[in-house]
C-alpha cells in the first residue's frame, strides 16, 4: 500500500529526486557516506521504546567505523534506556545533518557489546566525563568500568544527500528554480540498497 495525492501522468511527480539522484558505484556510495559521517561526527540515533513502542532519538557521537566505513561504532553507558530499547528491538536509524543542509539517514540493526577487548579497542578517556567516577573503585569511567559498552550498528540501507556545487552556485540554482519553476541539480542524492550494503560488506 502506498500514499498518493496527485496524478501527474507520465511526468515524474518528484522532480527533485529525478534531477538529483546520483547513480554512483557501490564503492563511491559507501565512501561518500563514510566520509560524510566522519565529517559530521554527531548523529541522532532513533530506537523504539520497548515499553511504549514510541520512537526515541538521542544525540550520539561517532566513535569509529568498521567494514570499510559502512558499519558504525558508538560508546554507550549500558545502564541507559537506549540499551533496553535495542535489547527489545534491534532496528535503529542513524541520522546525520550539517549546517549546509547535507544529510544522511542510515537504517540498520544495533547490538550492544560488553566484551572488554572490544571496549578497550575503542575506549576514549572522554567517556569518563559522561559516566563519572562513583567512588567504589569499579565504576570509575575507565576501560574496565562494566557500565561502558559499545553499540555497533550494521548498516542495512542508507540514503544521503551531499552538495555537488559550492554554496553560492547552489543558492543561485535554487533561486533560478524559484523563478523558473525548474528544480536544479544541486545535490548528489544517493541511495544504498540492502543488497548493495551487503555486497559492500562481503568484499571487505
Amino acid at each position: 500500500m502506498s500514499f498518493s495525492n496527485a496524478d501527474t501522468g507520465e511526468i515524474p511527480p518528484d522532480p527533485y529526486k529525478a534531477k538529483n539522484l546520483d547513480e554512483a558505484s557501490i564503492q563511491d556510495k559507501v565512501e561518500g557516506l563514510s566520509e560524510f559521517a566522519s565529517a559530521c561526527k554527531f548523529s541522532m540515533m532513533t530506537t523504539r521504546d520497548g515499553r511504549t513502542g514510541d520512537l526515541v532519538s538521542r544525540c550520539m557521537a561517532l566513535a569509529a567505523k568498521e567494514s570499510g566505513g559502512i558499519d558504525l561504532i558508538f560508546h554507550t553507558n549500558t545502564e541507559t534506556g537506549k540499551t533496553n530499547d535495542i535489547e527489545s528491538d534491534q532496528h535503529v536509524n542513524i541520522a546525520f545533518l550539517n549546517s549546509s543542509g547535507e544529510w544522511a539517514s542510515i537504517s540498520g540493526t544495533a547490538s550492544v557489546i560488553t566484551d572488554r577487548s572490544v571496549v578497550k579497542k575503542y575506549y576514549s578517556s572522554v567517556i569518563k566525563a559522561w559516566l563519572g567516577d562513583l567512588g567504589d573503585g569499579t565504576h570509575n569511567g575507565g576501560p574496565e568500568d562494566p557500565r561502558i559498552g559499545i553499540i555497533r550498528v550494521q548498516t542495512k540501507s542508507a540514503t544521503y544527500s551531499i552538495s555537488r556545487k559550492n554554496a553560492l552556485t547552489k543558492a543561485a540554482g535554487v533561486a533560478q528554480g524559484v523563478v523558473a519553476g525548474k528544480v536544479p541539480a544541486v545535490n548528489k542524492l544517493r541511495e544504498l540498497s540492502q543488497q548493495e550494503a551487503k555486497n559492500s560488506r562481503t568484499t571487505k
